[in-house]
């Protein structure tokens, strides 16, 4: 199994360097491929930021590297809870914080924000400290 960057999954997604896209894409045909949590925290910001891309179009667009039959991920189904959250508002470093945290009583924030999506679309108990 090989694990991958976030350059690769971004090249593969986008197609903005037809030179690594056709080397990413050759990876993704012939090999296994493992993709680390911290690696969709990065691939979020860089079609955030960079492409410009919607939580919405971020979201579809990991999923369907997600949904691969030679990509493994570490929880899948944390990282569907992700991409829902994001979708409905939370920032997606936000949601992926919160999904992480599944098994603790509690997560503490200063973030007005996040604690009010949060009340919205959780039973998890966020607040301030």
């Amino acid at each position: 199994m090989v694990a991958v960057d976030t350059n690769l999954v971004v090249r593969l997604l986008t197609r903005d360097d037809e030179a690594q896209y056709r080397l990413s894409e050759k990876l993704f045909d012939n090999h296994d491929i493992f993709i680390p949590d911290t690696l969709f925290l990065e691939a979020e910001w860089v079609l955030r930021a960079a492409f410009e891309l919607s939580p919405r179009e971020v979201c579809t667009a990991l999923r369907r590297i997600c949904g691969l039959a030679n990509v493994t991920v570490s929880d899948a189904t944390l990282l569907a809870q992700v991409f829902e959250w994001h979708e409905l508002g939370f920032d997606f470093a936000d949601a992926f914080h919160l999904a992480l945290s599944k098994h603790q009583s509690m997560f503490k924030t200063f973030d007005a924000r996040f604690i009010k999506i949060a009340k919205k679309h959780s039973s998890r108990a966020v607040e301030r400290p």
